[in-house]
């Protein structure tokens, strides 16, 4: 009898385990990027390829927010080295465009976005990621953010509506793996974890860099 519950346990999990990432999917496929956003306070991008930052810088020339905060710029580039990779307005990157080297992942990007929005008393903010990487962007950006009105602007790669992610295994294999973080991300709010080489682990009880 145990071995049955048990098995029966087994089994539910992985239905639920594979619907939860069907949906996931479905819903990541059909975000689009809204053709005239609400304007805001400042735009945070979060890096991870070109096409975020061009969407990011678009967003800036267009005058949706008065300042932009690229989160996640590789230690080793430069101001100048960045500007010049992907072009756009000088004076416009000089006079309103922050750059952060400290974030590694998406919990750094949460941690030093927040840092930024506070220390110019933001209130509303234009978040620039991916698609499929949007919903874990706003679950841990909401944590600490907590007066800033978030709106999402997806940046969309692939056209993936309509169960098109099914029949593209990269696309299969980059959902699958961001649902999979997204899961770990949920379980943070439920039992302090973190990463680790070896999987993950409880999180200490003291202030951590994740």
């Amino acid at each position: 009898m145990g071995l049955r519950a048990g098995l029966l346990l087994l089994a539910a999990s992985a239905i639920a385990f594979l619907g939860g990432f069907g949906w996931f999917a479905s819903h990541v496929s059909h975000l689009r990027t809204p053709a005239d956003p609400q304007k805001a306070d400042a735009i945070i991008v979060l890096t991870g390829g070109q096409s975020r930052i061009d969407a990011a810088l678009d967003l800036l020339e267009s005058g949706k927010g008065e300042r932009l905060l690229i989160s996640g710029v590789h230690p080793a580039a430069s101001r100048r080295q960045l500007q010049k990779a992907i072009g756009g307005d000088k004076q416009l990157f000089s006079c309103c465009v922050d750059i952060d080297h400290a974030a590694l992942d998406t919990i750094g990007n949460a941690e030093e976005s927040a840092k930024w929005v506070e220390s110019h008393a933001y209130g509303s903010i234009i978040l620039v990621t991916n698609n499929y990487h949007m919903p874990r962007s706003l679950l841990e950006m909401g944590r600490l953010l907590h007066g800033a009105r978030l709106e999402p602007y997806p940046v969309v790669n692939a056209n993936l509506g309509n169960g098109g992610w099914l029949t593209k295994p990269e696309a299969l294999r980059v959902l699958f793996t961001e649902y999979n973080k997204y899961l770990l991300a949920l379980a943070r709010g439920v039992v302090p974890v973190r990463p680790t080489a070896g999987g993950i682990a409880l999180a200490d009880a003291g202030p951590h860099r994740n």
